[in-house]
């Protein structure tokens, strides 16, 4: 009977981690690509299955398409380890045509397959710093709304809102707002990235502008930041013009 560790997944794997495995598999993040038509790609994974009746492994591949789950069968592998099966299996998916690499549609912004899974991938929301912070809130006792516009009228989204008093937090990427410390310029295509990243700068600005004026405090937090001095500054402000609402409303 083939070992446990020749097909389970270590336990305790999330799934950042079980992407990475399957990346590290397949040779990239882009060799997992099944192509759905009309330019699109649905981004695949391999399952590996014990047969006890038989001692074999088999390994399957499943993607998702309109919100249904997809899987086929790919055949046996007999590895002593899941990454070196993993691996094994993912050749034998390509072998037979059922995946391939992606590769940049002609009219793609991206300069290459490796810099659009890249920019691809990035996060609008619900992202590492900005889970950190809210948590460091969380335990400081305040409530907030999470993603929302703190004049709805306003197409402006912060990523932490204190309805009340009124304080707007955004929590910005190093590279995509032009962080002074950490950002470094793009090597291709210099030229359209640092447009787009200026045009993101004038947009902060513009947005901070247009919040004051409707009477919000901003404060925006660099993705490097501590998030346990971030959380103690916001909490002093959103305390702070809780105070001077009350002394008001009195």
């Amino acid at each position: 009977m083939p070992p446990d560790r020749a097909w389970k997944p270590r336990v305790g794997m999330n799934r950042e981690a079980r992407a990475a495995e399957q990346d590290r598999a397949a040779g990239g993040r882009l060799a997992r690509a099944v192509d759905i038509g009309e330019g699109r790609y649905a981004r695949a994974s391999i399952a590996l299955r014990l047969y006890r009746s038989t001692r074999r492994i088999r390994a399957y591949l499943r993607w998702s398409h309109e919100g249904e789950t997809q899987e086929r069968y790919i055949g046996e592998v007999d590895a002593a380890t899941r990454a070196a099966n993993l691996a094994q299996a993912w050749e034998m998916a390509h072998a037979a045509g059922l995946v391939t690499t992606e590769t940049v549609p002609p009219d793609s912004w991206a300069s290459s397959p490796a810099s659009r899974a890249v920019m691809s991938a990035n996060r609008g929301r619900d992202t590492k710093p900005e889970k950190l912070l809210r948590s460091a809130l969380h335990r400081y006792g305040l409530r907030y709304r999470v993603g929302v516009r703190p004049v709805p009228d306003l197409r402006r989204t912060a990523d932490v809102v204190f309805t009340k008093a009124r304080v707007a937090v955004f929590v910005d990427g190093c590279y995509w707002h032009g962080c002074p410390e950490h950002h470094r310029p793009a090597k291709k295509s210099a030229g359209f990235w640092q447009n787009k990243i200026d045009g993101n700068k004038a947009r902060d600005a513009d947005t901070n502008e247009a919040l004051r004026n409707a009477g919000w405090l901003v404060i925006r937090v660099w993705e490097h930041e501590d998030p346990e001095k971030a959380a103690q500054e916001v909490v002093k402000a959103v305390r702070s013009r809780q105070d001077t609402s009350a002394v008001h409303q009195s």
